[in-house]
């Protein structure tokens, strides 16, 4: 068997603004490094300030985040939550671990996200919530699904771990359902390693929601002085970060505008690179509706089929570039198969995880996007 050559271009590459070191010092020196501490407190008020949003609590990661909503959204064992099958499985572990069913339909075949004309033949006297996925940062379509909401009293959660800085109609991600969670995994655009955060414009999931990230008392109450000792007043969890992990992320925060701006661009490099190549039908490009505002996140592009992917890949992997796809279906994964049940045949799902292929991107590339580039144009034979 032929060995593989070292990757020269990875997949992503955690950033780093350069102030991170500095900024952990100061937490170490403070000798208050478990959560809710300054930085922490300063990451929450980043957060609240860029995205205009009434609360938000820093989590130990984004699944944490999902499962605090879950929690709070007070799913009972045999409720039901409709959701893409096109995610991550945090999405659908947050709600199979409060005994409720995922149920999963299908997603709209260019933005890849929950297709709100499928939602309504999902609905059952025993659904509860709509989670919704931005999928590459895309937000979905969030007045219809709202609208949908509201008329059948269903709270929406916004997975939005990929979507931080994206807007839908000017709104910001994650303040356009009842709750959101993001992530500040190191593959994300702004990263602390592993971190997360929970927001909510809802004042009664807030009050609660901090309770409940406080091992289920009200502790954080006490601290400011509310009540005269703190004890145990509701279910919870630990679902605070280090104060490591905040002081990391606060710089990172503060500079979060310029590492999209940046991310962005190396988007818009690929994007205008391969126009040629979907002209000519050999692969398609990204679509981005016109009143959606994306991060950059993600640059994928669909093959025509699963053959054709499978060379694509390990053509580019061949020549130390790495790419990697996105997702294993949650309907076809055994946990789906045991947990959630589907509504309809999920044909786009299956078909789009078939196909689609994720393209190195990070903030500050240099001239790794030519790279790539260079790299796709020589696979298929064709000038430039």
């Amino acid at each position: 068997m032929t060995a593989l050559p070292p990757i020269s271009i990875p997949f992503t590459y955690p950033q780093q603004v350069g102030q991170e070191a500095a900024e952990l010092a100061a937490a170490m020196a403070s000798l208050r490094l478990s959560g809710d501490n300054a930085h922490t407190k300063r990451c929450q008020q980043l957060l609240q300030r860029k995205l205009g949003v009434l609360g938000a609590l820093m989590t130990p990661s984004g699944t944490a985040a999902l499962e605090l909503a879950a929690i709070l959204a007070d799913l009972q064992p045999g409720d039901e939550v409709i959701m893409p099958s096109f995610t991550f499985s945090s999405t659908a572990n947050a709600v199979a671990l409060r005994g409720a069913v995922p149920v999963f339909v299908d997603i709209r075949p260019d933005t890849l996200n929950l297709d709100e004309e499928r939602i309504a033949e999902a609905i059952t006297p025993k659904t509860r919530a709509i989670y919704v996925v931005h999928y590459a940062g895309v937000p979905c379509e969030m007045d219809a699904i709202n609208a949908l909401a509201s008329r059948h009293g269903l709270l929406v959660l916004e997975d939005a771990a990929q979507a931080f800085l994206s807007r839908y109609r000017g709104r910001p991600a994650g303040t356009l359902g009842d709750m959101a969670a993001f992530s500040f995994h190191e593959t994300k655009n702004i990263q602390c390693g592993e971190g997360g955060a929970f927001v909510t414009n809802n004042p009664g999931l807030l009050a609660r929601a901090e309770i409940v990230r406080e091992k289920g008392t009200n502790r954080s109450a006490f601290f400011r002085g509310e009540v005269d000792k703190y004890t145990w007043v509701d279910i919870g969890s630990s679902l605070l970060p280090s104060e490591l992990a905040a002081a990391f992320l606060s710089v990172q925060l503060d500079d979060s505008e310029r590492l999209t701006s940046s991310r962005l661009e190396h988007w818009q490099a690929y994007h205008e690179g391969l126009r040629s190549l979907e002209d000519a039908g050999l692969l398609r490009r990204p679509i981005i509706p016109d009143h959606c505002q994306h991060n950059g996140h993600i640059y994928h592009v669909l093959l025509p089929s699963l053959e054709a992917r499978t060379a694509f890949m390990k053509n580019l992997r061949l020549r130390g570039i790495q790419t990697t796809f996105h997702y294993v279906p949650l309907h076809s994964a055994p946990a789906g198969k045991k947990y959630g049940r589907s509504v309809g045949s999920l044909s786009v799902t299956s078909d789009i995880a078939d196909r689609l292929v994720r393209l190195p991107l990070w903030s500050n590339m240099q001239d790794q996007t030519n790279r790539v580039k260079d790299a796709i144009f020589d696979f298929y034979g064709v000038a430039q």
